[in-house]
């Protein structure tokens, strides 16, 4: 386990875990995790190998599985407390997420894709001030995805302006938590740089923290700290 820090913001805890531990079945080693405290506003860069556990702590912190030991406090909420309802009410209300394939909804529009997490929490649409349409055009117009193409399907799309899409999601309605699993990996250089830079601006303005999984380990200075899993050094 290697740690870096560089220049964080100060604020209050986002995210804090303690001597997480995942077993999967038949699995006979558990899965053991450094513990990690994230501030409002800071950015976690995640890398390991392939087996390491890195999508499996995300899963942990979305509060999507529980860890066989340990805790994990979200915004000072402890999510082993909550039933599986709640977990799911929390993390609708705190959380955004792009992942690798962006989980787009094929028949929706861009727009609609992107507005979708202020029809499932009434927290995050209070957060648009009552306008999901209009945070969604204005987080796609800083996005640059044309308007043109905010009323058709995602499956229209190029990848790159999915991906974008995929972050818009992720940011309406200004959750103070961004899980970001591997959602560069089909980018070439150019455009990977250009979006984590857009997106930890966006995250930003919006005071998100962000805890971004990527074996590529290149991408680890655009973020406060940086945490590899395994043997990496």
């Amino acid at each position: 386990m290697n740690k870096e820090t560089a220049q964080p913001p100060s604020g209050s805890l986002a995210i804090e875990t303690r001597q997480l531990r995942f077993r999967w079945p038949k699995q006979q080693a558990p899965l053991m995790f450094p513990d990690i405290q994230l501030h409002r506003g800071e950015h976690l860069f995640l890398r390991g190998a392939s087996g390491t556990g890195k999508s499996t702590l995300l899963s942990l912190l979305a509060g999507m599985m529980l860890p066989e030991t340990g805790a994990v406090n979200l915004l000072e909420t402890n999510l082993s407390t909550l039933k599986g309802g709640a977990r799911d009410r929390f993390r609708a209300d705190h959380m955004g997420a792009i992942f690798q394939q962006f989980n787009l909804v094929p028949y929706l529009s861009a727009l609609a894709n992107v507005t979708l997490p202020c029809r499932l929490s009434t927290r995050r649409h209070q957060k648009t001030r009552g306008n999901p349409n209009g945070a969604a055009t204005a987080l796609l117009d800083q996005l640059s995805i044309p308007e043109a193409l905010w009323p058709r399907p995602v499956t229209e799309m190029s990848i790159g302006q999915q991906q974008r899409v995929a972050a818009a999601r992720a940011l309406i309605g200004s959750p103070e938590i961004i899980l970001a699993d591997e959602p560069t990996s089909a980018l070439d250089t150019d455009n990977r740089d250009r979006f984590i830079e857009l997106l930890l601006t966006l995250a930003h303005e919006h005071r998100s923290s962000v805890v971004f999984v990527s074996h590529d380990r290149s991408l680890a200075h655009h973020f406060h700290h940086q945490l590899s899993l395994g043997d990496e050094s």
